[in-house]
């Protein structure tokens, strides 16, 4: 390998790079998909989440932006005698050490190769209907699987943590102290694999898995193509999988995750809790056991009162009693985590239920549906008080999704550099308490992370 500029300190690198056991062999046929740069192609996909991995450790959330910066960077996929090996072209020089790539960001290069490749070639008509609901769990259930982390020999021991990429220093150590008593306890930690309250739960639990002997330790993390460049794999992560849509990444977390912690974090953590909350909500789910908690340090207090009040004006005190807040107490957040876990496990015992996929888990139509966030999209959005509250849940969700677009994801951000920014319709008693919501995100600066500008990419618009 050599450096493709002539310094001491490169800033990208040239080699050529073998798998270690993700993905061996490619047909010819999967080559020229990975090759090709049309609309129907995989280059580009392939290249966007390939930069990401290759980019761990960045310090910016806008993924146009590091598109950008690394316009040169190419990879290609080649054949060879013993498989295949990948070559790259003017790679950012974080991914090498000594000129050598780290060997967790060469696992996550193929891993992210490897799911790329199936979803491409497996998930689609006929096989799988993906405008049935059944269908769509089902091809979530084959992308896991064909990535290995269904692990049937074992016992529910899987937290999923959600919270934002951009939060302070105080809320990140708190992340790590809840990690490391969710380790102490023998609990493996599945999150966004980014940065922030991402990182910091596998973190603390590393250290705890390490003090317990705990093997074999588990750092999921699961990502799509559309945010993984603005939330690069942390390095951490032992097995990352690459969901094709944020539908089915969420229903991912909540078929694998067997209790769910929520930290600190902005719009993108909000729509998890809708998604979360829209769920359990639907009637088919009331008597399913499945622990929630949010939690943070004492000065995050404010910013649960606030997401309490949001949920219990717009959904209802029933959205709120699947819930508890926990402030400040890592071991009694690990406690109650580890005794809801506990009733998971003696619940699927006695209903002869999969401990390594949720099944029973009912998920309207509405939340599996991928939403593109387009200005018409967005504009269509039911948000009345009205509506059923697992449907209204729904449509919030996908309120808060655009707004991740807009702020981070490449097409979102040139949407609306076009046409200005998004208009998000509904009644008073539905978008007040939204408006105010999104407002303390942005004082807060919940929005991006510390010491970036933020533009708000959507206008609220009561009826």
């Amino acid at each position: 390998m050599t450096p493709s500029k002539p310094q001491k300190t490169p800033l990208t690198y040239d080699t050529e790079v073998s798998p270690e056991g993700s993905l061996e062999v490619l047909s010819q046929q999967e080559v020229n998909a990975l090759k090709d740069t049309s609309a129907s192609g995989l280059y580009e996909i392939w290249r966007s989440c390939a930069l990401a991995v290759l980019n761990c450790g960045s310090h910016t959330d806008d993924s146009r932006a590091i598109l950008e910066a690394h316009q040169k960077f190419h990879i290609e996929v080649k054949h060879q005698d013993k498989g295949i090996r990948l070559a790259l072209k003017n790679a950012p020089a974080q991914a090498f050490v000594d000129g050598k790539m780290i060997r967790g960001i060469r696992e996550h290069l193929f891993a992210v190769l490897r799911d790329i490749v199936y979803t491409h070639n497996e998930i689609r008509a006929p096989r799988f209907n993906l405008q049935d609901s059944e269908g769509i769990t089902n091809s979530v259930f084959h992308i896991l699987r064909n990535a290995g982390v269904l692990q049937p020999n074992t016992l529910p021991n899987m937290v999923v943590c959600w919270g934002g990429h951009s939060i302070s220093r105080l809320e990140y150590e708190y992340t790590k102290d809840v990690g490391y008593h969710l380790g102490l306890r023998g609990l493996n930690i599945c999150t966004g694999c980014g940065p922030g309250a991402m990182k910091g739960p596998m973190k603390g639990a590393n250290v705890a898995h390490a003090k317990q002997r705990f093997t074999p330790a588990r750092y999921l993390g699961i990502s799509e193509p559309g945010i993984i460049a603005a939330e690069s794999p942390n390095p951490i992560v032992n097995e990352l999988v690459i969901m094709p849509d944020i539908e089915k990444r969420l229903e991912a977390f909540v078929r694998l995750g067997h209790g769910i912690l929520v930290f600190p974090g902005g719009v993108g953590t909000a729509e998890e809790i809708l998604y979360l909350l829209g769920i359990l909500l639907h009637p088919a789910n009331q008597d399913l056991p499945f622990p929630v908690i949010f939690t943070g340090p004492a000065a995050s207090a404010d910013y649960f009162q606030q997401i309490d009040t949001f949920l219990r004006t717009c959904l209802g005190d029933e959205a709120c009693q699947r819930y508890r807040i926990i402030i400040q107490d890592p071991e009694e957040v690990a406690r109650a985590m580890r005794q809801g876990i506990d009733e998971v496990t003696e619940f699927r015992r006695q209903h002869k239920d999969a401990f390594y996929f949720n099944w029973r888990l009912k998920i309207d139509p509405l939340f599996q549906q991928p939403f593109e966030a387009t200005h018409a999209n967005m504009a269509r959005l039911a948000l009345q008080q009205t509506r059923p509250k697992h449907l209204l849940a729904a449509d919030l969700r996908r309120a808060f999704s655009g707004i991740v677009t807009g702020n981070v994801k490449e097409q979102g951000i040139r949407a609306i550099e076009h046409q200005g920014p998004f208009e998000i319709c509904g009644s008073e008693d539905i978008l007040t308490p939204l408006d105010q919501l999104l407002e303390s995100f942005v004082k807060a600066q919940r929005m991006k992370l510390p010491g970036s500008q933020y533009s708000p990419c959507y206008r609220i618009k009561k009826a």
